[in-house]
């Protein structure tokens, strides 16, 4: 049971542990100390729920509907694309960069983005529901464990982003760096909708 638990964890933290769309939001969101805790619970959250849901055998449903994955691909692709300009936006113009960096964005917003990010993903559900879940189905009966250390990777990851980015607030106390961050959270939206379209 430890060596699942230990093996579920290791796998989770490989997956998750990547600057994509969802991490960069959730980085730029922890340096402003913007709705950090539901953020992180969501991220989280959602995780579990789609290993958990592989694990039970969505991965087998999925894989047999191609459609679906398509949908999340182009839906997925469009949201990146757009959340990239509007980044590259705030990274060419200083002075809506300040006042970006100092107001609040509503909670009902912020939370709607992020589901954006996790759920018009396709490739979370290739992670999470088909790999994690057919990884944690070889080992039978210790699936349940490979799961848990899994999900336990996914909180500890989200967690130490969203609250370990306030460490990094002083370098960000200056315009430049908040150019520099939305410079290449730009490049990494547009890169990944640009791949999602070409795959």
């Amino acid at each position: 049971m430890p060596s699942d638990l230990i093996a579920g964890f290791l796998s989770g933290a490989v997956l998750i542990v990547a600057i994509g769309a969802q991490n960069s939001y959730l980085l730029r969101q922890g340096l402003r100390r913007e709705h950090v805790l539901p953020l992180v619970l969501f991220c989280a959250s959602a995780d579990a729920l789609l290993i958990v849901a592989g694990i039970a055998g969505l991965g087998v449903a999925i894989e047999s509907q191609p459609a679906f994955l398509s949908i999340a691909r182009y839906g997925g692709a469009a949201f990146l694309l757009v959340y990239g300009l509007l980044s590259a936006r705030r990274a060419c113009k200083p002075e809506q960069l300040i006042l970006d960096a100092g107001t609040r964005l509503p909670l009902g917003v912020a939370m709607a983005t992020c589901l954006g990010f996790t759920f018009l993903n396709p490739h979370v559900y290739l992670d999470t529901v088909i790999l994690l879940g057919s990884l944690a189905s070889q080992r039978e009966e210790g699936r349940w464990s490979f799961g848990a250390g899994a999900v336990g990777a996914s909180f500890v990851w989200f967690f130490a982003l969203g609250y370990g980015a306030r460490f990094m607030a002083p370098l960000f106390a200056k315009p430049l760096s908040w150019r520099i961050l939305d410079s290449m959270i730009s490049m990494t939206m547009l890169g990944l909708g640009s791949l999602l379209i070409l795959e």
